[in-house]
């Protein structure tokens, strides 16, 4: 694949982007272990939580990479109307991402930890039509689980978010592009249209 120009977003967008991520990231440390694993952003922190058995909170205190990665979709140079005439069009991938680098710590109080695994269900469950929350489940169990997990906390250095949209081709091939996406059966080709029609 070739490279085409990518656009940084403004630090209040990618502040935005940050706070509306609603899926797993990346979690990588300095010793190369990575892990997908979902956070909750609080102030200038990410917060989330491995498995005891995970080598992250071993290795903490230590600098921390999380990689979150939005839509993304291979791009055709066969979309492009100006290929016709030119020639000129090579594959592309259009994609958005954010990466935040930071201080990781951990923690291991469980009230925290349960505040914060309640947290997270509450946020993902909402969608659902009974919301499932920490409460149904037995108090032994949830105790259990909880002394099975490490808090991870990274203190937010730099947030970077970077959207590649097709956005350094002209306006007939840009429209292309959406074309070609939308007619997909993948709902992620699609998505990736849907995101174009924002940029």
């Amino acid at each position: 694949m070739y490279g085409h120009p990518e656009t940084l977003l403004s630090p209040a967008e990618a502040r935005a982007a940050l706070e509306t991520f609603d899926r797993t990231a990346l979690l990588v440390t300095t010793d190369l272990a990575a892990t997908h694993l979902p956070f909750l952003v609080k102030g200038d922190r990410l917060i989330g939580h491995v498995a005891r058995a995970n080598a992250h909170w071993k290795s903490a205190p230590c600098e921390a990479l999380v990689v979150m990665a939005g839509v993304e979709a291979y791009v055709s140079p066969n979309w492009y109307p100006s290929k016709a005439g030119t020639g000129r069009a090579v594959p592309t991938w259009n994609y958005e991402t954010i990466h935040v680098r930071g201080h990781l710590s951990t923690f291991e109080d469980s009230a925290r930890l349960e505040d914060l695994v309640a947290r997270l269900s509450d946020r993902h469950e909402a969608g659902q039509s009974q919301p499932w929350t920490i409460a149904e489940a037995p108090r032994d169990y949830i105790d259990a689980l909880l002394r099975g997990i490490v808090g991870v906390e990274i203190a937010i250095e730099s947030i970077e978010a970077k959207r590649k949209l097709s956005q350094d081709r002209p306006a007939p091939d840009h429209a292309g592009v959406i074309a070609g996406l939308d007619a997909s059966d993948d709902p992620r080709d699609r998505a990736v249209a849907k995101a174009m029609r924002k940029d």
